[in-house]
């Protein structure tokens, strides 16, 4: 095998280091598959397509191609990619030797366990025995059926991975997104080292920002329904028909969309607050804990996500109040956001952008933690029954995620009503209040008058556009990252 002018021929590699006949051929193979045009050099076309037929995420192709394109010329050649495996698999043997502890060239469970503890990352048996199946099983060398992996198997599982350190190599294991269903306390994502050393992490958050525009659009009639049967659901209208049959009426189809522009709007500083405050709450609990290199707990993970969560809705909450006042406003009331804000602040006063802010502080708790609890479980629960060669699919995560943010509404659905209700008050200086003004005179109100039920209204339209939500996230978030040359780890 050899380069001549970019053509594959006689059995020869000229690079560096001399290589057995064996390694030859490998490598030769190897660098076929992914040369996808038969030219005898692998561009980033040729990569992305040649790493999926191998399920190695495709964002790995430009990662690649800069590391070991030596003479700049986007592309690779033979010899340049020979060159850049074997310097990659020296740092691969080199981990895989932490962690073979009785050197025997194998790794079983307790040496795997033991090494994760030496990170801080607590891993138990089962965890520690899908990661090992999953290497075993996706090199397709499980020989004599044991859960131990030498070093051809470690080797040929994470040969494209980008890092050879221990710790990302962890976090690639374990990393699975969240997609936007419309709401708005959910844990953030965690992001990979490669991923922030790349700077790929903003394009995720801004395929994230851009999918959840649209599908929070998309859905918008009916997130109006769900706080017009919020509010006035128990004294106008029988259902959720006859609601949206008013509002048809009341202000024609545009109406349908009313409080959507501000909905859309706080998306951008909403998530880049609660970013921000997520990954400080995660440094101060990984100093807390004692050990900066290591994987958050999931129990670290909700503490982190909860403040991330009441620190950006603490900042963008009168946001959150026009957006109610404008979707329950009458035709010719409001002529823009900017009048809107205007005549609240006039009539009501600055402390009118902030009620029913305990009821949505407090919300966050039982929606983030039952989300988080809920979706880690299913995922676990379907790996531990589905043979662990790759990750699960991203159907899989995005069913996932939307049965637990639906587990999450239901519980905090209570908290969502009240705080609705309680934006939705118009309350003007020395006039007359004819209904409770705290969240506890609400809610005994609403128990008294309508049962737990009350409780409950509009969320029938607000599960309907759970499926929805996630379908129009998830084809936006795809064409978004391909754009912006990212993918779904």
């Amino acid at each position: 095998m050899q380069e001549n002018n970019g053509v594959l021929g006689s059995p020869r590699i000229h690079h560096a280091y001399e290589l057995s006949s064996e390694e030859e051929d490998r490598l030769g193979s190897l660098f076929s598959q992914l040369d996808v045009n038969g030219d005898g050099r692998i561009d980033i076309k040729d990569l992305s397509e040649g790493l999926k037929k191998l399920n190695v995420p495709s964002s790995y192709a430009e990662i690649l191609i800069q590391r070991a394109d030596v003479n700049h010329s986007n592309d690779l050649s033979l010899a340049e990619f020979v060159n850049y495996v074997q310097e990659h698999e020296k740092r691969l043997l080199l981990v895989f030797h932490t962690l073979d502890a009785n050197d025997d060239g194998k790794v079983d469970e307790m040496e795997l366990r033991s090494s994760f503890e030496r990170l801080g990352v607590h891993i138990d048996h089962e965890e520690a025995k899908r990661l090992l199946k999953r290497i075993v099983y996706s090199t397709g060398m499980d020989k004599d059926g044991t859960l131990d992996i030498s070093f051809d198997e470690w080797r040929d599982y994470l040969l494209f991975h980008p890092s050879a350190n221990l710790h990302d190599i962890i976090l690639y294991w374990r990393h699975a997104t969240n997609l936007d269903v419309g709401e708005d306390l959910s844990v953030p994502d965690d992001f990979s080292l490669e991923e922030w050393l790349s700077g790929k992490w903003w394009r995720h958050l801004v395929a994230g920002g851009v999918a959840g525009m649209v599908s929070r659009t998309c859905t918008a009639p009916l997130d109006r329904l769900k706080v017009f049967l919020q509010v006035h659901g128990g004294k106008q209208f029988k259902g959720w028909t006859t609601c949206f049959q008013y509002m048809l009426r009341e202000g024609g189809v545009r109406s349908l969309w009313r409080g959507n522009g501000v909905n859309v709007v706080k998306i951008a500083p909403e998530s880049a607050l609660k970013f921000a405050a997520y990954e400080q709450a995660k440094r101060m609990v990984l100093q807390f804990g004692g050990s900066k290199e290591r994987e958050l707990t999931i129990y670290e993970r909700f503490v982190a996500g909860s403040f991330a969560g009441g620190f950006s809705q603490t900042a963008i909450y009168p946001l959150e109040v026009l957006k109610t006042r404008l979707a329950l406003r009458k035709t010719g009331q409001y002529s823009s956001i900017v009048d809107a804000a205007r005549k609240i602040y006039r009539q009501e006063g600055l402390r009118s952008f902030y009620r029913g802010y305990v009821p949505n502080l407090l919300g966050i708790l039982p929606y983030a933690g039952i989300d988080l609890a809920v979706y880690e479980t299913l995922k676990k629960t379907y790996m531990q029954h589905h043979n662990q060669n790759t990750n699960p699919s991203i159907f899989v995560i995005t069913a996932c995620g939307a049965f637990s943010s639906t587990c999450g509404q239901i519980a905090s659905y209570p908290l969502a009503l009240v705080r609705t209700r309680l934006q939705a008050q118009v309350i003007v200086p020395g006039a007359v209040q004819t209904q409770p003004m705290t969240m506890v005179g609400l809610f005994r109100q609403i128990l008294a008058t309508e049962g737990a039920v009350g409780l409950y209204r509009g969320i029938t339209p607000n599960f309907m556009k759970v499926a929805p939500a996630v379908s129009i996230s998830y084809v936006v978030y795809e064409k978004c990252r391909q754009a912006l040359g990212v993918s779904m780890t």
